[in-house]
């Protein structure tokens, strides 16, 4: 997360803040906290990305990965960047090899490390040119994402401190950075943490809380203005979500999930069966819309759309209509203005099915296609503008509108020549059983790429993304043309 914040500070013309003292127990560790965590980045209070950061044990040591995205927009320039590093560290936390890849305003990048007797040996690949460095260091360097854990692995005692080399990703350089240990304190939420400070940025100062087991619970720069926090997967899932099914930048490399070898020709596949590994297991298996799902084992399920489906679907127990033509938050089906747009176009459909078709052709051709969230229903009715969600909601009120039951359901897509991602359609009840129908790409039936993974439009109802984002794989087991 730290490139994030320095591009933030050069963006801002930070000012350097003095420092303050605490008094303190001293606290060691003999290993760094093997756990994952999640943190929400903001710039001004105001929330502009995420970053998620693994710690595991290895024979050897522990492999630190992490996967981080921010946009933001200061003085008139806007930043949107990804990122996805992993390190290989040795029991001391020193470093031995790394590997990472960024995406800054579009332009994709690639370093990776490894260091032998006193040498850092670099790679960087940037717009398909490769370049390799190497650079001389004495002692030993510790990557960035240990800074906040080294004090305590030796000895954290109030005033403290620790000058240790480190590796700038960013600069592709050696660098030496102090570790101060402020001393036993409280966040700014209250929380009690043990306080650090580093002189990672220049000309400001970064302002650490961990916990007792080396845990960050918060980073802060210039008194606040740039923040780190750690939050509850399930608060961050609900803006994760949303930002991946608006496939924006920050998080496009991120969430897409490469296949090997590609999907040939995808506009003629009838039939799709694919193994998904990674597989949160609080996230329930949905059936119908084309598609039938099940457990392979721990982590591991199978999803099969299209022909590989038996269209046997057995019609639901009560009702749909009770639940699935109701106005709700965002899809106002009910409201004067998507009433009136119905009218005009059911004219002429002669069976609800080719009323479903004219509403998701009219949807597709309405709305210009763009990343950001045109809002509600209505909302992207006059502005016509929106993303996958956008087209949903708006396909959603106006056909439930017509008196079709239909339900927003979100998951995954593929992309021809790149992999899935993450997007929004929706699933009409016609003749008795859900059909799944993409009014962002006019399909009906949507193609059988389409993988549901979620139904709901609410922020909640998107946050279980979380839990899979950036951990699944996907292995094609049978595409039938």
């Amino acid at each position: 997360m730290r490139l994030y914040i320095r591009i933030l500070i050069l963006f801002s013309l930070f000012l350097l803040i003095g420092a303050a003292s605490f008094a303190a127990s001293p606290r060691v560790i003999d290993r760094p906290p093997l756990s994952e965590r999640w943190f929400g980045i903001y710039l001004d209070n105001e929330r502009v990305g995420f970053s998620r950061q693994k710690i595991s044990e290895t024979a050897e040591g522990y492999l630190i990965s992490g996967d981080n995205s921010v946009s933001a927009k200061i003085m008139g320039y806007t930043k949107e960047i990804s990122r996805r590093e992993s390190y290989l560290v040795s029991k001391n936390l020193s470093l031995r090899s790394f590997d990472i890849e960024q995406s800054i305003n579009g332009l994709s990048s690639r370093v990776s490390g490894k260091v032998s007797d006193g040498n850092l040996r670099l790679k960087n690949e940037t717009n398909g040119k490769s370049s390799d460095k190497q650079l001389r260091f004495r002692g030993e360097i510790f990557p960035e994402p240990v800074l906040n854990i080294y004090p305590l692995m030796l000895d954290s005692s109030a005033g403290k401190a620790y000058r240790i080399l480190t590796f700038d990703p960013e600069e592709l350089k050696i660098k030496e950075v102090t570790i101060s240990v402020l001393g036993e304190g409280k966040t700014p939420e209250g929380i009690s943490a043990l306080k650090l400070r580093n002189t990672l940025y220049p000309f400001v100062t970064n302002d650490v809380w961990v916990d007792n087991q080396g845990n960050t619970l918060m980073e802060s720069v210039r008194d606040g203005l740039v923040t780190t926090k750690v939050e509850d997967p399930g608060v961050l899932g609900a803006f994760v979500g949303s930002v991946a099914l608006s496939k924006k930048d920050l998080i496009y490399d991120f969430s897409m999930i490469r296949i090997e070898p590609p999907i040939k020709e995808p506009k003629k596949l009838v039939g799709l069966e694919v193994e998904i590994t990674g597989w949160n297991e609080a996230i329930p298996l949905l059936q119908g819309g084309g598609q039938t799902a099940e457990k392979l084992g721990k982590e591991r399920v199978a999803i099969r759309t299209g022909s590989l489906v038996q269209q046997t679907e057995t019609p639901e127990s009560g009702n749909p209509a009770e639940k699935y033509l109701k106005p709700a938050d965002k899809i106002e089906s009910d409201a004067p203005e998507i009433t009136a747009q119905v009218k005009g176009i059911a004219a002429g459909a002669k069976s609800r099915e080719e009323l479903a078709g004219a509403l998701a052709f009219w949807t597709a051709d309405w709305l210009k296609d763009t990343v950001a969230d045109g809002g509600s229903a209505l909302a992207s009715l006059k502005s016509r503008t929106g993303n996958c969600q956008s087209h949903a909601r708006l396909y959603t009120a106006l056909a439930r509108a017509a008196g079709i039951p239909t339900r927003f359901v979100s998951g995954l897509v593929y992309l021809e020549g790149k992999g899935f991602l993450y997007h929004s359609w929706a699933e009409s009840f016609l003749n008795d059983r859900w059909v799944s129908i993409d009014p962002t790409y006019n399909q009906l039936p949507s193609d059988p790429t389409h993988l549901k993974l979620l139904e709901g439009h609410l922020p909640e109802d998107m946050a279980p993304i979380v839990a899979i984002i950036g951990r699944i794989k996907i292995k094609v087991l049978e595409a039938k043309y």
